[in-house]
């Protein structure tokens, strides 16, 4: 796949971007909406910056048609996009509306209609806050609720989507929505924590069943994982132990019962004095290991750990947002560390090597199961020039670099499919509000016009040719 130096990638290597719906969509109060529980966070005083809501956000719901022109006239070969639950299910419960599942199938069938590769994703972050009323990911009939939703949607949208993902990130909804509250709901609950985690992998594996009985034979079915690269800061027994721990409780929680059928020992050891971990039923495990069809990565940094020092001032360099109360349950003692070199918008150490660290550990873990990148980008301070054109020569370098770490992996035997740049458009980037930017294409938000910035023309002549060009 390289010759004289230049990377390149198969034909059918599958080049897309990604959104999230209540990052982009607005139309919060329309078609039959009712509010998620990024609607009642965003809403509440002093919990995002500038107190910026998704209720307009990108204005997709509205533009969606001028949005898939765009991704058509970028050449973009496929489109991960998510579905907003209470869009198609209000309540979270009962009957699909049949207003929002238009709405969803006359976006697929615009994107089919130009050759780009729909990608679904059932879940990201916007639960029905009628469902959060009633115990939110911690009660265990939401991953109930959860399959019966994904029915719907796959019943509905089955003949058109042959990709399906589950759950987005769900470390993220479980640690950062109910354990350092800075994502919806914002509760700040050390067992529901991991009460949480389990209801997101039992809501999987149910979902999966669920899909799996509507769909037809040859479609697929994943989960997208944001799995870290857990470094330690020295080769000491303190603080091998320290990246030990954090791996168990960003990763193996999930990749445990997801891939092995089985929560780590070490896992369960480490949070004992949070929870006897009573919540998991007999069986839950062997639900949750469905077959995978192939598994999203989501991947934007490393993180440096070590063991707390006595005396020191334990640094939460985590990269998730500023909290009184930490999302690492039962290892809230292991320290975040600062790493050298540059950093994104986010103060997010930039660092391609830990992409094909991430890709060639899920090859040896899960082998025989086709991966995706399903995330990858970066904010940066994107500003239009006096000709209105935006030019993000960071954002080209690391687009340039994380996509050669794509291939590095590729190279050593990691079964690499596609690349989803995170992401289309500028957008609501949740705790942050409005103020980062990770889009290739950039929005004003005053008047939602849309401008192409440099490193979607770069995407554009990558995916044109298969060949990475030269970073500007």
């Amino acid at each position: 796949m390289t010759e004289s130096n230049r990377i390149t990638f198969p034909s059918d290597f599958l080049w897309g971007s990604a959104t999230a719906s209540y990052q982009i969509e607005g139309g919060a109060r329309e078609g039959g909406r009712t509010p998620s529980i990024w609607d009642t966070f965003s809403h509440t005083p002093g919990k995002v910056l500038a107190g910026d809501t998704g209720d307009v956000a990108c204005d997709h719901y509205h533009r969606w048609q001028e949005d898939i022109d765009l991704m058509s006239e970028l050449g973009l070969r496929a489109y991960r996009f998510s579905i907003a639950w209470t869009r198609v299910q209000p309540t979270g419960r009962g009957p699909a509306v049949q207003a929002g599942l238009d709405f969803y199938r006359r976006l697929v069938d615009g994107l089919l209609e130009r050759g780009i590769t729909p990608v679904a994703t059932l879940y990201h972050w916007d639960l029905p806050q009628e469902l959060e009323d009633a115990g939110g990911w911690p009660a265990r009939e939401t991953a109930e609720r959860f399959a019966e939703y994904a029915r719907l949607a796959g019943e509905a949208l089955g003949d058109r989507v042959g990709m399906w993902t589950t759950l987005n990130e769900p470390w993220c909804s479980a640690y950062l929505g109910y354990g350092s509250g800075v994502h919806a709901p914002g509760r700040t609950e050390p067992e529901s924590v991991l009460r949480a985690a389990h209801h997101l992998n039992l809501g999987h594996g149910l979902a999966v069943q669920a899909l799996r009985g509507v769909l037809p034979r040859d479609a697929q079915c994943s989960i997208t994982l944001n799995p870290a690269v857990v470094r330690s800061a020295s080769d000491s027994e303190a603080d091998l132990d320290a990246a030990r721990r954090i791996d168990a409780l960003q990763n193996r929680i999930f990749t445990g019962p997801l891939l092995d059928g089985t929560y780590p020992e070490d896992l369960r050891r480490d949070t004992a004095r949070v929870s006897d971990w009573s919540f998991v039923r007999d069986g839950d495990e062997a639900t949750i290991n469905q077959p995978l069809d192939f598994i999203g990565i989501n991947y934007y940094n490393p993180v440096l750990v070590s063991a707390s020092e006595p005396g020191s001032a334990n640094a939460k360099n985590d990269g998730h947002g500023v909290s009184a109360h930490s999302p690492w349950v039962g290892s809230e003692d292991v320290e975040f560390l600062e790493q050298p070199g540059k950093k994104t918008e986010m103060g997010w150490p930039i660092d391609a090597t830990g992409l094909t660290e991430l890709l060639l550990r899920f090859h040896r873990e899960a082998p025989g199961v086709p991966l995706y990148i399903t995330e990858n980008g970066a904010a940066f301070d994107d500003k239009p020039d006096a000709s209105g054109a935006v030019h993000d020569p960071d954002r080209v370098e690391y687009l340039h670099d994380h996509l050669t770490a794509v291939h590095a992996a590729m190279e050593q035997g990691a079964d690499v499919r596609g690349y989803f740049l995170w992401s289309l458009l500028d957008n609501f980037e949740w705790a942050y509000g409005y103020s980062k930017r990770f889009g290739m294409v950039h929005v004003d938000f005053d008047t939602l016009q849309r401008t192409p910035k440099t490193s979607a023309r770069w995407y554009a002549k990558a995916i044109a040719t298969g060949e990475l060009p030269a970073p500007e």
